[in-house]
């Protein structure tokens, strides 16, 4: 049996600007990455869509009926590269956390998009074996209003998927 390669996995593993994601990498660095192994980890930040703006038309009145604000290229450029400099800032903490992985290739993605969107297309498009996630530990009333990034994934994917929850802090409850 030891002479039987082992099969290259694929482990997506979404990344965000939470804790909760944070500790779902570092969770899954120590319990689902094999040590010397041919897996490949796959970091996958997410970059929110940016808001399309309406421009005003000649009457002063929006040149449709969808919200909006109207804003200088200038402003447009900072926006864009602050998200681009989130994204960059989120790669490299993620980065950090698997720098002591040996024979463990590490691959990063940024892609445009709704979270939920994004990684269910990724773990298709790239043949993801296991998908990797944090959650927020949303409660019922915020998971119905803001929706459950995790949950999704977990009804959409075709993979296996691992949903890590962060554990509450104990400091001060003794």
């Amino acid at each position: 049996m030891a002479d039987v390669e082992a099969k290259e996995r694929k482990i997506l593993i979404a990344v965000d600007e939470g804790e909760e994601s944070m500790y779902a990498l570092s969770w899954a660095v120590k319990n689902v990455v094999s040590e010397n192994s041919n897996d490949t980890l796959i970091l996958l930040y997410a970059k929110p869509p940016r808001t399309v703006y309406t421009a005003l038309d000649g009457t002063g009145m929006r040149s449709d009926r969808r919200e909006g604000y109207l804003f200088s290229s200038d402003i447009i450029q900072t926006m864009e590269k602050y998200s681009k400099e989130v994204a960059d800032c989120v790669i490299e903490k993620a980065k950090r956390i698997c720098k002591d992985l040996h024979n463990v290739k590490v691959e990063a993605r940024v892609e445009n998009g709704d979270a939920r969107d994004v990684i269910c297309e990724m773990a298709e498009k790239l043949g993801a074996d296991v998908l990797v996630l944090g959650t927020h530990g949303y409660g019922l009333i915020k998971r119905a209003f803001l929706g459950s990034v995790s949950t999704h994934c977990a009804q959409n994917v075709k993979c296996p998927v691992l949903i890590v929850k962060r554990p509450k802090s104990t400091a001060g409850n003794k």
